[in-house]
């Protein structure tokens, strides 16, 4: 069902927002694309600063554990430069995937390159975790858009995992005052989850 490779390479028209035709490659992250963390994490916080938005934390080390093991998508432009990036976590011996981390470099927004990353995350997570639950947590309406053409549905809290680890990766984002004053049940994100079995909820 999930045969489709993960490296594809898309041309967008002249119309689509950039001056010039541009091709991107999107494939499966590994060791040798380490080299491109540090400018992951530069541009990850450069922009979660500019929209004024809270970022979970995401040490050079673990992205480079996620890249090592396949659990990450990564794209690049024809002449070589990083456009891309976006990672999975699995949670509860995997009854759980988290779809996160979806960057764009500067340069290569409003190209649709987003989309077509969010895609390709989603079909790395059905690959490896076809039982899973599959979630994600953003306070952008793009990202709420992409998620809900794949199936996504918007969800309590309740309903996604109850990991600690998870919870803890929210303590370096700038509104965790707000979750702890919630008591996790909600925040300023919005939670999406789509089930394998197309219920919409974990139960």
């Amino acid at each position: 069902m999930f045969s489709s490779p993960f490296r594809s390479k898309i041309s967008f028209s002249a119309d689509e927002a950039v001056v010039d035709p541009v091709e991107f490659t999107i494939e499966k992250a590994r060791s040798a694309h380490t080299f491109w963390i540090r400018q992951i994490c530069e541009v990850t916080l450069a922009s979660a600063i500019a929209r004024g938005t809270g970022i979970s934390g995401r040490s050079q080390e673990m992205l480079e554990t996620k890249m090592k093991k396949g659990e990450a998508v990564i794209a690049f432009a024809s002449d070589g430069r990083w456009a891309g990036f976006s990672f999975i976590s699995a949670w509860e011996n995997g009854k759980y995937v988290s779809n996160s981390g979806l960057i764009v470099a500067p340069e290569f927004r409003h190209t649709g390159l987003a989309k077509r990353i969010k895609r390709k995350i989603f079909e790395l997570s059905r690959e490896k975790y076809p039982d899973a639950r599959i979630f994600s947590l953003t306070s952008g309406l793009a990202v709420m858009k992409m998620n809900h053409e794949l199936g996504f549905s918007p969800v309590t809290f309740s309903e996604l995992t109850t990991d600690d680890l998870f919870w803890e990766n929210c303590k370096t984002c700038v509104n965790c005052p707000i979750l702890v004053s919630k008591e996790r049940k909600n925040c300023l994100c919005t939670a999406m989850l789509y089930n394998p079995k197309g219920t919409g909820t974990t139960s």
